[in-house]
C-alpha cells in the first residue's frame, strides 16, 4: 500500500521517487511487461550501430538492457543510470546473467550522474519524472554529441476524444510517478531544448512514442 502523497502538479520529488520505487521493485517487471512492444519500438527508434554508446536513462530493473547491449555490439557502451540501489541491483543481477562486459550501472540521481562526454543516443522509457525535472535534461543533454538521437516514451494524458481512458492513465501514473505536471505533453522539456522529436500517439493517446534527434 502506497504510505506517501499521492503525485500533484509541483516538481517530481526525488525522496518520494526513491520510496516508490522501493515499493515497487518486487513487481516492476510485472507492471511494465505490457509496454514492452514499445520499449523494443523505442530501442528500434534510436537506430544505434555496433561501437555506439547509448545512454539508458532512469533504467530500473535494466528491462532494456539485452535490446541496447545487443544493438551497440561487445564494442559499444550501454550507460544505465538509476537513482534506486533495489532496482540497479536487479539490473546488476541481468548484466551478470548475461554477461554484459558493455554494460556499466550508475546509481544516482540523472542530475548528478558520471557520464561520458559525447554519448550517440538517449532512451527514456516510461521515465515522466526526469522529464519533468530540468537539471536532469540539461546534464543528459550536455552529453549527447550534435545529431544524437533521441527516443522516449510513456503515459500521457488522452485527448478529449479518448478521455474516458484518463483515469486508466491516471492510475497507472500515480503506480509510477511524484508529480502529474507535464502529463499533456511529457516530451516538452526536450523540445524545449532543441530536440527535433516526432511524436506517435498510441493507445487513443494514453501512450506516446517521441523519437527524433538533438541538432
Amino acid at each position: 500500500m502506497r504510505d506517501f502523497a499521492l503525485p500533484g502538479a509541483g516538481q517530481a520529488d526525488e525522496a518520494a521517487a526513491l520510496a516508490l520505487y522501493r515499493a515497487r521493485c518486487g513487481y516492476y517487471d510485472w507492471q511494465l511487461a505490457p509496454y514492452e512492444a514499445i520499449r523494443r519500438c523505442a530501442v528500434e527508434r534510436l537506430g544505434l550501430q555496433p561501437g555506439q554508446v547509448v545512454l539508458d536513462i532512469g533504467c530500473g530493473s535494466g528491462m532494456s538492457l539485452d535490446l541496447l547491449q545487443q544493438a551497440v555490439g561487445p564494442e559499444g557502451r550501454v550507460i544505465a543510470i538509476d537513482q534506486s540501489p533495489e532496482m540497479l541491483e536487479q539490473a546488476r543481477q541481468r548484466v551478470e546473467r548475461g554477461g554484459w562486459s558493455q554494460v556499466e550501472l550508475v546509481c544516482s540521481p540523472v542530475q548528478q550522474a558520471s557520464l561520458p562526454a559525447r554519448a550517440d543516443a538517449a532512451l527514456f522509457h516510461f521515465t515522466h519524472d526526469i522529464l519533468q525535472t530540468p537539471a536532469a535534461l540539461d546534464h543528459v543533454l550536455s552529453h549527447l554529441a550534435p545529431g544524437a538521437r533521441l527516443a522516449v516514451s510513456g503515459l500521457k494524458w488522452a485527448p478529449p476524444l479518448y478521455g474516458m481512458l484518463n483515469p486508466l492513465v491516471w492510475w497507472n501514473a500515480v503506480q509510477s510517478v511524484t508529480t502529474l505536471a507535464g502529463l499533456d505533453m511529457p516530451w516538452a522539456g526536450l523540445a524545449l531544448r532543441g530536440a527535433r522529436l516526432t511524436v506517435e500517439p498510441l493507445c487513443g493517446g494514453a501512450l506516446y512514442l517521441a523519437s527524433g534527434r538533438m541538432p
